[in-house]
This record gives structure tokens, C-alpha cells and sequence, in this order.
């Protein structure tokens, strides 16, 4: 295993939390290995590991992405994320605001339903 690759499964296992990366490991199989090797080297250990920018404005960035791109599964694990990293549901309220204007209404309000099921279980809400 690559250094970088080790970086980033560290990393990934500290914004996701130890459960998550436990289900995440029990569920690797031959046919999605190679993604995840992907995304623990390049994303987790490249990009993530970069000192330019805080683990919580990374969070932050990543929600707004997911919101935009509609993808509420990834939604969902960045709220997480963000909220393990030190973002706070008002700070997390603001990027979804903000995404409503430059994503549009039916994202941003998805993005909002979103949220509001991953605090509540959270207990933020």
C-alpha cells in the first residue's frame, strides 16, 4: 500500500468516523476496490491532505458540490462530515442558502431536507 494511500484511509477514517469506515471496508469487493483505492490515494491522500485549506472548508465546499450536483447520498456523508470537521448546522444552513441561489430552488431545498435528516439523527436538531 502507498504511502499517499495510507495517508488518505487515515484521513477518510477521521472525517467519516470509525463506523463508517467500517462498513465502507466490510463492503470492498473486487469489483469496487479499484474506486476506493481511487478515492483514499487521490482523494483523501492528495487532495484532503493539502495544507491550503481547513478539513472544515472542505466540508463546507463539498456539501455546496453535492447540493449542486444532486447527488443527496454523497449529501448526506458530507453533512456528516462537516459537522465531525467543526461546521456548525447555522454554517451548514448558510451554504445550503447560498446554494439555493446559484443551484436553484429544487436543489437547495433538497439540500435542506437533507440536512435537516442528518442533524436530526445527529442530534443538532
Amino acid at each position: 500500500m502507498t504511502d499517499m494511500r495510507e495517508t488518505g484511509r487515515g484521513i477518510l477514517r477521521e472525517v467519516v468516523g470509525q463506523e463508517y469506515f467500517d462498513k465502507r471496508e466490510a463492503s470492498t469487493n473486487s469489483f469496487n476496490a479499484d474506486a476506493r483505492r481511487l478515492s483514499e490515494e487521490y482523494c483523501f491522500g492528495e487532495i484532503w491532505s493539502r495544507p491550503g485549506l481547513e478539513r472544515k472548508t472542505r466540508s463546507l465546499l463539498c456539501v455546496a458540490t453535492m447540493v449542486a450536483l444532486n447527488r443527496q447520498h454523497e449529501l448526506r456523508i458530507h453533512i456528516g462530515t462537516a459537522l465531525t470537521n467543526g461546521a456548525t448546522a447555522e454554517e451548514i444552513k448558510e451554504v445550503l442558502l447560498q446554494s439555493i441561489i446559484y443551484c436553484g430552488l429544487p436543489a437547495g431545498l433538497e439540500g435542506f431536507r437533507v440536512a435537516e435528516e442528518v442533524l436530526a439523527s445527529r442530534g443538532v436538531l
